[in-house]
């Protein structure tokens, strides 16, 4: 079972897998019977366009003036999204280095493991380097940071400034400056976050639509439930449900008083009428996630989860009026967080215990933050999550989440808000 903190950590792995997920669906549905509400469900796949190769040149460009800006001579990422968001890769290596060194003045070199040539060959072809690549092999008894030392010295800038994208292992930076030693090294995240952070029409696009597949499952999830049902029972639910829109995601679903874990108890649970139940998940399209919470009841919800659901949907409601170019990240979360306080489940962090949302594009967890006292500037086409919640130890937790951007003028969700506890979809059951 692929939970949505597992899925979300694995997104090259998932993404690897988005050709067969068609066919992946046919057969798990095949194994196992599924839902009416689950069964008539559509595929969305087709609606999901890839990100062009003039697309990944373009990020590129861009990176090479924000090096230049930060005086960086080159950046170097190994496994991991910011490969893929460059070039288009999909690695996974483990201890051995595979590198891809862009130099600011245009000239790309890789360094990777010698019987790996092949796989990577494979996929550099298909990047912007194409067939001409420079791609510097290692054996397995030689020394791979010394390939990138040489790649620097050969482009004449031994003695530059390399800036290190931040999932770099520490073992990897650290014989690189032994290898490199007449090189400086610097944290590369100006360059990455200063691209990564501001979205293109066609990822707002991607993520639109893998907000409105999850939102899909999650409904259809919703009206296969019965009492009864346990926690791995809804989950697989939701897992199907994606897989039969063509993409792979899930999410986590907890019960009653473990709602009141922000992100859940390994107890197992079952689904009781008039008990909270909440869902947290999303999945990714092309590479680009969803991040999505539902809180709702099967049958008559007490008047004190009532009242609590709606001070969260005021706050989450405030939050995204506070959204907006110009403003600083930390106010987002200063509006939801007042309407908590006011409404007598303060102080600060004692109900709503985490912050209002994060950024999000690749990674379910990507820069900026919206936290208190964080003073970058939103912007246009930045991407965050709203997800106000308050959580009460012993009784219950509400929590609702959606994905927004920011607009010329203000901030826009991916999807509608949950009306209520009893009809979180707004539509008549």
């Amino acid at each position: 079972m692929l939970s949505r903190r597992r899925f979300l950590q694995t997104g090259s792995v998932a993404a690897a897998a988005t050709a067969v997920l068609p066919s992946l669906a046919e057969g798990a549905e095949g194994d196992k019977p599924v839902p009416p509400a689950i069964a008539k469900l559509k595929s969305l796949h087709d609606e999901a366009t890839p990100i062009s190769l003039e697309e990944r040149r373009e990020r590129q460009e861009k990176a090479r003036k924000l090096m230049r800006e930060n005086n960086l001579s080159a950046m170097l990422m190994t496994e991991g999204t910011s490969l893929t968001y460059f070039s288009g890769i999909r690695w996974w290596g483990g201890e051995r280095l595979f590198a891809m060194v862009m130099t600011a003045k245009g000239e790309t070199f890789y360094v990777c493991p010698g019987f790996e040539e092949g796989r990577a060959r494979e996929q550099i072809a298909k990047s912007a380097d194409g067939d001409n690549a420079d791609v510097r092999i290692w054996q397995e008894d030689e020394n791979p940071y010394e390939r990138v030392a040489q790649g620097l010295s050969d482009r004449g800038i031994a003695g530059g400034a390399v800036g290190l994208e931040e999932t770099v292992k520490f073992v990897f930076g650290d014989n690189l400056r032994k290898a490199a030693s007449a090189a400086t090294f610097a944290s590369a995240t100006p360059v990455t976050a200063g691209c990564r952070m501001m979205k293109s029409p066609h990822e707002i696009e991607l993520m639109r639509l893998a907000s409105k597949a999850t939102l899909i499952a999650y409904e259809a999830t919703y009206r296969s439930l019965k009492p009864g049902m346990t926690q791995q029972d809804a989950e697989d639910l939701i897992e199907a449900a994606h897989r039969k829109l063509g993409f792979e995601g899930g999410a986590d679903v907890q019960v009653g008083e473990f709602s009141a874990f922000p992100h859940g108890s390994v107890t197992p649970q079952v689904i009781r009428e008039g008990t909270i139940v909440l869902i947290d998940g999303g999945c990714k399209v092309e590479g680009y996630a969803s991040d999505i919470t539902r809180t709702f009841v099967l049958g008559k919800a007490s008047d004190k989860m009532k009242q609590v659901f709606e001070i969260v949907y005021r706050a989450q409601s405030a939050a995204l009026a506070a959204a907006r170019p110009g403003g600083e990240c930390g106010s987002v979360d200063v509006a939801a967080r007042k309407v908590i306080t006011d409404a007598g489940y303060g102080p600060d962090y004692k109900y709503f215990k985490h912050r209002v949302g994060h950024g999000m594009g690749m990674d379910g967890h990507e820069w900026p933050y919206l936290v208190r006292g964080n003073a970058v500037k939103m912007q246009p086409h930045m991407t965050f999550s709203d997800e106000p919640g308050i959580y009460i130890r012993g009784e219950f937790g509400i929590r609702l989440e959606d994905d927004m951007h920011i607009t010329e003028n203000g901030a826009e969700l991916f999807t509608p808000q949950s009306p209520s506890l009893e009809n979180p979809f707004g539509k008549g059951t």
